[in-house]
C-alpha cells in the first residue's frame, strides 16, 4: 500500500515538475502595464501626475489586464463593430477615440442589455431612445439596430461637448447624464469631471475609456495577442430591402431574399418579433446578410 502511495506521489511530482516548467516557458502576463504619463483622448491630453489620477488610472490597468474573457472577446469583436461605427462618427464630427465609450457600456456586444433596461452596442434605455427618434415597441427595438444607435450616440455627445467643450465631462456624461455632471461641476465649483466627486461607477467610467484606448491601440501591453486573422470580420451586406407595409412572416421573408431565419435576425437585432405588422406604416431597411 505503501508503495503505491509513494508511487501515486511520484507520479503527481513529475507531474507538476513539467507543468510548472511549460509555464515557465511561456509569456504570461504577470503584472499589468505601467501608468504612461499622459493619454491623448480625441485631441485633448489628459495626464496623470496626480496621486488620485494616477491610481484611479493604475486600477483600470489592471482590471483590464485580468479581465481576461471580457477583454478577449472585446479584442475579437473590435473588427466588427468599429468597421461599422467609424464612418458615423466621421460623417457627424465626434472623434474616432468616441467609440470606444461603447466598448465600455456593452463590451461590444450588440445583444447586450443591462439590468436598468438600457440596450444595444451604446447602451440607450428607452426613455433617451424614444427622446431621440428610435422606434421602441414590442416589434422593433431601434436601439439595437447599429447605424441608427450610433447616429444617437453622436447627436447626444455632439450636445454635451457644445455643452462642456471637454471630451471626458462629456464622457461622464454619457454615464451619469448631463444634469448630474452639470450640477456637480457647480456644486463643486469645477470645469471638469476629472476633478469631481462622484459615484464609484462614473469616476471609473472615465479612465475606463481611457484605458480602452490603449488596449485597443497595443494589446500586448496588457498580455494579449490576436492576429488579424482571428478577429471576427465585417462583412458588408449582400442586399437592404426597404419595408413600407407589413411582413406576415419573417421566415418566409428571409428564404424569399437567399438566407435563413437565424441569419436575417442577427443582422437586424432590431426586429424583435417573428413578423413586422408595422401599422404606422413605418419605413423600414431590412439587412440581407452575407452569404459568408
Amino acid at each position: 500500500m505503501r508503495k503505491i502511495a509513494a508511487t501515486v506521489l511520484l507520479v503527481f511530482a513529475c507531474a507538476f515538475s513539467i507543468k510548472a516548467q511549460n509555464y515557465v516557458n511561456e509569456d504570461l502576463q504577470f503584472q499589468s502595464p505601467k501608468v504612461p504619463k499622459y493619454v491623448v483622448f480625441a485631441g485633448d491630453t489628459v495626464r496623470f501626475d496626480r496621486s488620485d489620477l494616477y491610481e484611479r488610472m493604475d486600477r483600470e490597468l489592471i482590471a483590464f489586464t485580468y479581465s481576461h474573457t471580457n477583454s478577449l472577446l472585446m479584442l475579437k469583436r473590435s473588427e466588427r463593430y468599429f468597421r461599422q461605427v467609424e464612418p458615423i462618427l466621421k460623417q457627424y464630427g465626434i472623434p474616432d477615440d468616441l467609440k470606444y465609450l461603447m466598448a465600455i457600456e456593452s463590451n461590444l456586444s450588440p445583444k447586450a442589455l443591462s439590468t436598468a433596461g438600457a440596450a444595444g452596442l451604446w447602451q440607450f434605455t428607452k426613455t433617451t431612445g424614444r427622446e431621440f427618434g428610435l422606434v421602441i415597441d414590442n416589434e422593433v427595438d431601434e436601439r439595437y439596430n447599429i447605424e441608427k444607435e450610433t447616429a444617437v450616440a453622436c447627436q447626444f455627445l455632439k450636445r454635451a461637448y457644445a455643452k462642456y467643450g471637454d471630451w471626458m465631462t462629456v464622457a461622464a456624461s454619457y454615464n451619469a447624464g448631463q444634469g448630474g455632471i452639470s450640477r456637480r461641476l457647480a456644486d463643486q465649483k469645477q470645469k471638469s469631471a476629472m476633478d469631481l466627486l462622484l459615484l464609484e461607477e462614473t469616476s471609473r467610467y472615465m479612465f475606463r475609456v481611457l484605458t480602452a484606448k490603449l488596449f485597443f491601440e497595443k494589446p500586448e501591453l496588457f498580455g494579449f495577442k490576436v492576429d488579424q486573422f482571428e478577429k471576427y470580420p465585417y462583412y458588408p451586406p449582400k442586399n437592404r430591402v426597404t419595408v413600407s407595409g407589413p411582413i406576415e412572416s419573417l421566415v418566409d421573408f428571409a428564404e424569399k431574399n437567399g438566407c435563413s431565419y437565424y441569419q436575417l435576425k442577427e443582422a437586424n437585432l432590431w426586429l424583435r418579433d417573428s413578423k413586422l405588422v408595422n401599422k404606422a406604416g413605418k419605413t423600414y431597411e431590412i439587412i440581407i446578410p452575407s452569404d459568408k
